[in-house]
């Protein structure tokens, strides 16, 4: 006997009652699909005691290299830390950028992440708040530490692009102050854990203190290590900046040191 023909042996009752488990089977299947395809919180936040994985965001140009050692500290305290491929040779808009954190905090969820951290060095502290503003890190970041971020832009942007008519890409046109970008960015979300440290001897971010940023946790390292003459380049590698790193990505409530770590 075929399935038609058996299925035409049932009385009605018992089609309408096969054909009410298929229904609730197929929602069950497409309800299944939709969370795998979006696995990250989109309300809420993670729990500070949920320590999950750091990923760290490069700076203009994209260089990993200058984020290895910190991702390596942090990786040394028994966490993992992975430094991000930005899109193309990281001067593009930096939009897409966030877009492609967006995608590794996808993964990171899907795999069974707790929570996500973020930590972004220059240009990628910029990313990371258009993450949080425009991606759902809101609601995905357990905290977030940037590094020398121009906030505010830099006006190494704006004179490089005086200087050399053409030679400020895309994402050094968006970290001039007041560029369209910088001015749409909303204010932080309120509780996000957030720490920003910068340094006073900073020659790339200018004014240095572009860096501030209403709403988080400020730290000139020099207010707190007033011997400290770390460069621009130097903070992923600083031991005093590390420090102040993993004491951030700890448990323990965000709050300004009181001394130099």
């Amino acid at each position: 006997m075929s399935v038609l023909d058996r299925w035409r042996a049932l009385s009605l009752r018992r089609r309408l009652v096969f054909a009410g488990v298929a229904v609730v089977l197929v929602a069950a299947v497409g309800t299944g699909l939709a969370v795998s395809e979006d696995p990250a919180p989109q309300s809420g936040r993670p729990g500070q005691d949920a320590l999950g994985p750091v990923l760290l965001v490069p700076g203009y140009g994209g260089s990993r290299d200058a984020l290895e050692r910190l991702a390596a500290a942090i990786r040394d305290t028994g966490r993992q830390a992975d430094v991000l491929t930005l899109a193309g040779d990281g001067t593009g808009d930096l939009r897409q950028q966030a877009g492609v954190l967006a995608d590794a905090v996808q993964r990171a969820y899907a795999q069974g992440a707790p929570s996500v951290d973020v930590i972004g060095y220059s240009a990628g502290g910029v990313v990371a708040r258009l993450w949080v503003a425009d991606r759902g890190g809101e609601h995905q970041a357990r905290r977030v530490v940037t590094l020398g971020a121009p906030m505010h832009g830099t006006t190494v942007a704006s004179a490089g692009g005086a200087l050399v008519p053409g030679a400020c890409p895309v994402a050094c046109q968006q970290l001039t102050p007041g560029s369209a970008l910088l001015r749409q960015l909303p204010p932080l979300p309120p509780g996000l854990p957030w720490l920003s440290v910068w340094t006073q001897d900073d020659q790339t971010v200018v004014p240095p203190d572009s860096a501030r940023l209403e709403g988080a946790v400020n730290v000139p390292l020099q207010q707190v290590c007033p011997g400290n003459h770390a460069a621009h380049g130097d903070l992923p590698t600083d031991p005093a900046t590390t420090a102040l790193v993993l004491r951030a990505l700890g448990t323990a409530p965000l709050a300004a040191p009181a001394s130099c770590p």
